[in-house]
């Protein structure tokens, strides 16, 4: 079990995370919260569909790019913001059912530089269906929280 974060670590994860708009479009919510840990889950809607219906593989992305990202916050220091500078993403299945979720973990936190790797999940009728990888470098900006 990854050690649990102080009251001033997950407030700063929690600003973070509030301040994406674009996480506030997807209806995205944080709902899980460790040191080098991350999840977050949003609801599968229509309007976010590709072509054949399925959820739109950029959207699985951003999603696992902010867990990813937000895992890698935790273990900065205070006064720091995190930058993405390099990911992969790769897919396994298409995204359908009601929920998206990404659980994101890092794997090796640097001074400057942490390498972190986010699973992404879809939910249909209550069975988790593994549908994606993201393995990203995030960049510790220092004084710019």
């Amino acid at each position: 079990m990854p050690p649990l974060l102080d009251a001033d670590q997950t407030a700063r994860v929690h600003a973070s995370f509030d301040a994406q708009a674009f996480m506030r479009t997807l209806d995205a919510r944080m709902t899980g919260l460790a040191a080098g840990q991350c999840e977050l889950s949003m609801p599968i809607h229509a309007a976010f569909a590709q072509q054949h219906g399925f959820l739109h593989g950029a959207v699985v992305t951003a999603l696992s790019d902010s867990a990813a990202g937000h895992a890698a916050l935790s273990l900065m220091p205070p006064g720091s913001s995190v930058l993405a500078i390099e990911y992969k993403q790769n897919f396994f299945a298409p995204a359908v059912g009601d929920t998206l979720i990404a659980r994101a973990e890092v794997v090796r936190s640097g001074k400057s530089v942490s390498v972190v790797t986010a699973k992404a999940f879809s939910i249909a009728k209550g069975v988790e269906k593994p549908v994606g990888l993201l393995v990203a470098t995030m960049m510790t900006m220092r004084d710019a929280a």
